[in-house]
């Protein structure tokens, strides 16, 4: 790796030219996307149209289930939230995501058969279906129903998130893109909810709730699960190609991991930036710029990395904040501060209209890994805001069941289940998600290792760390058009989750609510027409609420993952293969691993100010949640009455 390979203007910016083979490659991919779901909406003319639209007519082969169960499952976490985990805390991630590769053992071969066969005996088009018709009970389907829409909301704002953030990376060198940032920004500043938007991040949101809406309520299922394969043999083929480069830029995995022993977490800082004389006009200072105090007699040389835009009025000495506060102080400036001494001596000043000192206000060090040579290559990792690191050994025993058994939980997944064709194409999904996932999971911890020490300073905005490596790599290469390929593999994991998610709000809504409870009698034109509308306006919401997203999209990930999983896991896997398992254990058990996991979510909040549970004896609430969802769902059924003999022969006798 050369000293270049670590400049801004190799991390910064591309060609017009190279921006424009990206986006064209980017397109043809979209334009794919768009084709297959126009594809499907032929299918839906000749064809049953709830069947088809939400369960593609029970009809899938292997590998249409298998690509469609891992893309949904590879969301925008595993390709944005993920790498920005590595990224952040090193080599211990790895730890962290190690049993994802046997999920697919578990979660298609606990539930995948028996959820098939009881759904195909009922005519169950969604997971509410299947256990208001187990235990004959409209209550029990409705609770299951708003804990869907609930957690499911949660989610697609992530994706909102990361797919917007994807697409402004890819177009971030194109001026037309340029000129309508600016322009948009000038509309919405003082604006009450979105003034505080980023005018980019805003315009590519917009653009990208357009496509994913569109092809998902026009194709539906089958839609869904045609780009679901697209998408996940783009989403294998960007990792692939990503490996390589990646240990080629840096030379090899020994040096990556010699330079991350050396590597020292950075300082969270609030600077004053100040020009020595005033200009006649504003000066712009771009958000993640680096400023370089030199070093003097008293003190060494210092590099930061601005974590917002700023700007230095005419006539003025010192920079303000872009986005106006009413709280903090407008000249302080948040920033990132590199301690690594070979990234501080590498690193070079952003060229901007003035020269610019930094002068440190305010400066927070990780609570845990601060000064510590070696923490990126060692348990438990480097973290910010825990003294006993990212993950101490309980935890990452935590994560360990937690990743096996939540995937069996989720009703995404179990709505996959319902579709398969054969038992024979269950057992070869199985074989081929897990090699899918080992594919994708152990090149992503190699590549964002690399990419610690090839890109430092991200840890403002480390959830785009993906789409910048995409850049810096192909750039290497003089290849920039790959750019639009390997950008689409993140892409396309966020869209391959969205349409998922945004089927599972519209089906539960529309069949779950309307026509289960409200319209039982609606014929299929207005269920169809519903379907549409509601498809829409749940885009659009979720649209509007992630204009203002987390930082984190992994927190997210994890907070709905594993409280749908806590939820529902227990209450169905007993519904499926206990017969003596009755509506008051059902219930009860699904409520109790609701609120168990929404309490510990709650007072983390209290304490910490942030999306983040505590955890018990360092145990994640997932294992908390479902120990207790387990318990009362036995303890109930068994102090209660036994279900109707005529549902247990319904559901557990063969017929003659």
């Amino acid at each position: 790796m050369t000293e270049r390979a670590l400049t801004p203007m190799l991390l910064l910016a591309q060609s017009t030219a190279a921006s424009n083979s990206a986006i064209v490659t980017f397109a043809i991919y979209i334009l794919g996307v768009l084709g297959l779901a126009w594809l499907s909406s032929r299918l839906l003319l000749k064809k049953q149209f709830l069947s088809e639209y939400f369960l593609g007519s029970r009809s899938l082969g292997v590998w249409a289930f298998a690509l469609t169960f891992a893309a949904t499952s590879a969301s925008g976490g595993s390709f944005i939230g993920f790498p920005s985990l590595v990224y952040t805390h090193g080599w211990i991630v790895a730890l962290w995501i190690g049993s994802y590769m046997v999920v697919p053992i578990f979660t298609m071969g606990l539930l995948g058969k028996r959820i098939n066969q009881v759904a195909r005996k009922t005519g169950a088009i969604t997971i509410p279906d299947v256990l208001r018709d187990r235990f004959d009970s409209p209550v029990f389907g409705s609770l299951a129903t708003a804990l869907i829409v609930f957690f499911m909301s949660f989610n697609l704002i992530a994706q909102f998130k990361g797919g917007s953030v994807i697409l402004q990376t890819l177009l971030a060198d194109v001026p037309l893109f340029q000129q309508t940032s600016v322009f948009t920004a000038g509309l919405i500043k003082g604006m009450p909810f979105f003034g505080q938007a980023n005018p980019g991040y805003l315009v590519c949101l917009i653009v990208f709730a357009l496509v994913v809406v569109v092809y998902t309520a026009y194709g539906g299922f089958r839609a869904v699960v045609w780009t679901d394969v697209l998408q996940g043999l783009v989403m294998v083929g960007g990792v692939v190609i990503m490996l390589p480069l990646a240990l080629w830029q840096i030379g090899g995995l020994d040096k990556a991991t010699r330079e991350m022993t050396s590597t020292t977490t950075p300082d969270k800082v609030e600077v004053r930036l100040e020009i020595p004389s005033p200009l006649d006009k504003a000066m712009v200072i771009p958000n993640r710029s680096w400023i370089v105090e030199p070093a003097s007699e008293s003190s060494p040389r210092r590099v930061f990395r601005t974590a917002e835009l700023a700007t230095v009025p005419a006539g003025s000495l010192a920079a303000t904040r872009f986005v106006e506060s009413k709280t903090d102080d407008p000249s302080r400036i948040p920033a990132i501060e590199i301690t690594t001494d070979f990234q501080i001596e590498r690193i070079q000043a952003t060229p901007l209209d003035a020269p610019v000192r930094a002068t440190v206000i305010k400066s927070t060090q990780h609570v845990f890994g601060a000064d510590r040579k070696g923490v990126y290559v060692t348990g438990p990792g480097p973290e910010a805001g825990k003294a006993d690191g990212f993950l101490p050994l309980s935890l990452a025993i935590s994560f360990f069941f937690m990743w096996t058994f939540s995937g069996a939980g989720q009703p995404s997944n179990m709505v996959r289940l319902m579709a398969f064709k054969d038992s024979s194409t269950l057992r070869k999904a199985i074989f081929t998600v897990a090699i899918y996932y080992s594919l994708i999971y152990f090149p992503l911890v190699i590549i964002f290792c690399c990419a610690r020490v090839l890109l430092p300073g991200w840890e403002a905005e480390s959830d785009r760390i993906m789409p910048e490596m995409t850049k810096v790599l192909t750039h290497a290469i003089n290849m920039p058009w790959l750019a639009g390929l390997l950008v689409a593999a993140p892409f396309a994991a966020v869209m391959s989750t969205m349409d998922s998610f945004l089927l599972m709000i519209s089906s539960a809504l529309v069949r779950d609510v309307y026509q289960r409870n409200i319209n039982p009698e609606a014929s299929e034109k207005t269920i169809k027409r519903l379907t549409y509308v509601v498809t829409v306006a749940v885009g659009a919401a979720a649209m509007l609420a992630a204009v203002s997203p987390p930082r984190f999209l992994q927190d997210i990930i994890v907070f709905t993952g594993s409280g749908l999983s806590t939820s529902f896991l227990a209450p169905v896997t007993l519904a499926l293969y206990w017969p003596r398992f009755n509506k008051a254990g059902a219930i009860s058990g699904m409520a109790a691993g609701f609120v168990t996991h929404i309490m510990l979510y709650a007072v983390g909040f209290l304490l910490y100010g942030e999306m983040r549970p505590i955890e018990p004896l360092n145990f994640h609430p997932f294992l908390i949640g479902f120990a207790m969802s387990l318990a009362t769902s036995i303890g109930v059924a068994l102090l209660t009455a036994p279900p109707p003999h005529e549902l247990v022969r319904k559901f557990f006798y063969r017929t003659a």
